[in-house]
């Protein structure tokens, strides 16, 4: 009677799960002395994409001449200062570097390795502007970003004088906030301010370095000790033999790096940034291909158990559409990157995270309406299906799905489109698709508007395309 449909539902399971133990059992084990080390990836000169699309910056060029001194080897992934502490903190990554003040309260999660630079936090605002000491910030916004020297700077003063702090995740973004006015001064890291200023934000140091503080490489507490010793041992050998010395001159020098010098056009950044966007877009579109996929043998799972005759089945559907569709996908994607490999201490690859992430969010919607699609053909439909003699399975197969399937043609297509976009959310966690790389030229050149506008025009023309195609479909459909 249902053999058939249970024979489809089951099957789809074992492909969804054959696809799961593939990706982590082929997961390439890294080698013996390859550490997995996470960083920001917008904090210049500490750590930013050059020209090439090569990281570099005084915490990039440190660890890799502390790993050469040591004789070990190290993948930095880069991605923002929450995701990057957060993937240590879950075992995910195995240390972090990212500018990363010491302080009480983290050192009660991270072991931290001995000072590699003294920093301090300085006060900017527009030039000429009406802000030019604390005593002027009385009632205004300062911007700040999150988990920065800045940010615990911020908010130890501001009931003294009497500011309002807005937060937030890209220094590009923290700068613009106060270049349009709608915060009236912002709290950065002294060299990291110096930099921007040096690459062209229209933005003047107004006070001397305060709170000065030690940035330290770290570890999650009680593991990867060796680590630990190495880097502290390798610091020492830099300082000593002037490596070190050369490093840091190198970047926050008179003529420190920068990039100031590239064609800031829209056509000189597309050129520039040719290679690093087509290789974002590229990861975007094959995330969005292979989560579309899965996500729609779950929600076709899904939305089949939602219409069979069996209350638990039912039960089933509802809850887990519920749970998917009620999850902003932002938190969704850091619980499956960060927070179950903390719990189970299996380590969950980017990639096959943001799919996770993507399957069971676009599919939970895909459910719905293949539920809605099916429960839109007339109930006369089974029932007369049902009384020629045709078992549960065959008439849903020959009678209901061919009429449902017509109706939910165009939502499939409108879901591709949504999952495109939702693409972007995953750089949360570190995978360099089209807004990660953004987020990446950005923090090299600080041409926010100009970046964002090329990306978005990327995204307009794909999605202007597939809303080409979803018209035609329905037009097809319809005869």
């Amino acid at each position: 009677m249902k053999r058939s449909f249970i024979r489809i539902v089951g099957g789809l399971i074992a492909l969804l799960s054959l696809f799961a133990a593939l990706n982590f059992s082929t997961t390439p084990a890294k080698a013996e002395n390859t550490y997995q080390i996470a960083t920001d990836s917008t904090f210049p000169p500490f750590e930013f994409a050059n020209s090439h699309n090569k990281y570099v910056g005084i915490d990039i060029d440190l660890l890799h001449a502390i790993a050469k001194d040591q004789g070990f080897k190290v993948n930095i992934k880069p991605t923002s200062f929450n995701a990057a502490v957060q993937s240590v903190q879950s075992g995910q990554m195995d240390g972090v570097i990212a500018g990363m003040s010491i302080t009480k309260e983290r050192e009660a999660t991270f072991d931290f390795s001995k000072a590699y630079f003294m920093s301090g936090v300085v006060m900017a605002a527009k030039p000429n502007g009406k802000v030019t000491s604390l005593k002027q910030l009385r009632g205004k916004r300062v911007a700040v970003k999150t988990g920065t020297s800045g940010a615990q700077y911020a908010q130890s003063i501001h009931k003294k004088y009497g500011f309002k702090i807005v937060t937030f995740d890209e220094s590009n973004d923290m700068y613009q906030d106060v270049l349009t006015g709608n915060s009236a001064a912002t709290f950065e890291d002294s060299p990291v301010m110096k930099y921007a200023i040096r690459q062209g934000t229209k933005l003047k140091i107004y006070t001397k370095p305060a709170l000065s503080g030690p940035y330290g490489f770290a570890v999650k507490k009680g593991h990867n000790q060796k680590l630990l010793r190495m880097f502290n041992n390798g610091l020492a050998d830099l300082k000593a033999n002037g490596e070190y010395a050369r490093i840091t001159r190198h970047y926050l020098g008179a003529k420190g790096s920068s990039d100031t010098t590239s064609d800031r056009t829209f056509l000189g950044l597309i050129k520039q940034n040719k290679g690093a966007l087509l290789s974002g877009f590229e990861q975007t579109v094959w995330l969005t291909i292979v989560a579309i996929f899965f996500a729609t043998l779950f929600g076709v799972i899904v939305g089949l158990l939602g219409v069979v005759p069996s209350k638990f089945c039912n039960g089933i559907s509802t809850t887990l559409i519920y749970i998917f569709r009620g999850l902003p996908l932002l938190v969704l994607a850091l619980f499956i990157y960060t927070g179950i490999p903390s719990l189970t201490g299996q380590k969950i690859p980017a990639f096959i995270a943001g799919i996770i992430t993507l399957m069971f969010n676009e599919g939970a919607y895909i459910a719905a309406f293949v539920k809605g699609g099916i429960n839109a053909v007339d109930d006369g439909q089974m029932e007369a299906a049902r009384s020629l003699g045709l078992p549960f399975g065959k008439a849903m197969r020959r009678v209901i799905l061919p009429q449902g399937i017509r109706i939910m043609i165009p939502s499939f297509i409108n879901q591709f489109i949504i999952t495109l976009k939702d693409t972007s959310i995953l750089s949360i966690i570190g995978i360099i698709e089209l807004t990660q790389t953004g987020k990446i030229i950005i923090a090299r050149n600080l041409e926010g508007f100009k970046v964002w506008t090329i990306v978005a025009i990327i995204y307009l023309i794909v999605i202007t395309l597939l809303t080409w195609l979803s018209n035609w479909v329905q037009r097809r459909v319809r005869l």
